[in-house]
């Protein structure tokens, strides 16, 4: 019995199961029994370095954040994405401050700051900026039920002096990037683009 070929083209939006994304929210096909589509957000989470504080003050984040991972009792992502940073953008904001500067203490720690910048530039060096977020999922009837349990989040990171955010579309697509297309932005149309 000879076997007909499907010459259809296949596409990463085929088996993807992304409907949509807009306002902070990802709808994506519904799984298991329930079926029907869902929504994907989340919170992003400012990056903090709690180990130049005090030991009292870095005691008090962690256990501050216990107590925030403890209050989330549904499935929960937390997901950290590298993003390409552009040092010459930083270095030529540096330049322009240094000829604008009138002290000359001041150009001094701005022309410290250049030199550093210029130490990290270059095809040797990748610089990344460290993004964190951590992702929720609820069903497309309850999406207020979903935008209290964000609300809730952004409070608890509070009580651990993080500062946080709703995510946005482009926070949404820096995600969905880094995991399919290895951090690399896509530019085509694509359902990510």
């Amino acid at each position: 019995m000879a076997k007909t070929k499907n010459n259809s083209a296949k596409y990463t939006e085929d088996w993807l199961p992304i409907i949509d994304i807009k306002n902070g929210y990802i709808k994506v096909k519904g799984e298991g029994l329930m079926g029907g589509e869902q929504y994907i957000t989340g919170v992003r989470i400012e990056p903090k370095n709690i180990f130049i504080t005090d030991t009292q003050n870095q005691a008090y984040v962690i256990n501050a954040l216990m107590d925030f991972y403890n209050t989330l009792h549904d499935e929960f992502w937390l997901i950290c994405c590298d993003r390409p940073v552009d040092i010459n953008l930083f270095k030529s904001e540096l330049e322009i401050m240094y000829n604008e500067a009138n002290d000359t203490q001041i150009r001094k720690l701005i022309q410290q700051d250049i030199r550093k910048c210029e130490q990290f530039s270059g095809p040797t060096y990748n610089s990344v900026d460290t993004e964190f977020f951590i992702l929720i999922k609820g069903p497309t009837k309850n999406i207020e039920q979903l935008q209290k349990r964000v609300a809730n989040m952004i409070s608890g990171l509070a009580q651990a002096q993080l500062n946080s955010r709703q995510i946005t579309d482009d926070d949404a697509r820096v995600i969905l990037d880094s995991f399919f297309n290895d951090g690399i932005k896509t530019e085509f149309g694509t359902v990510m683009s």
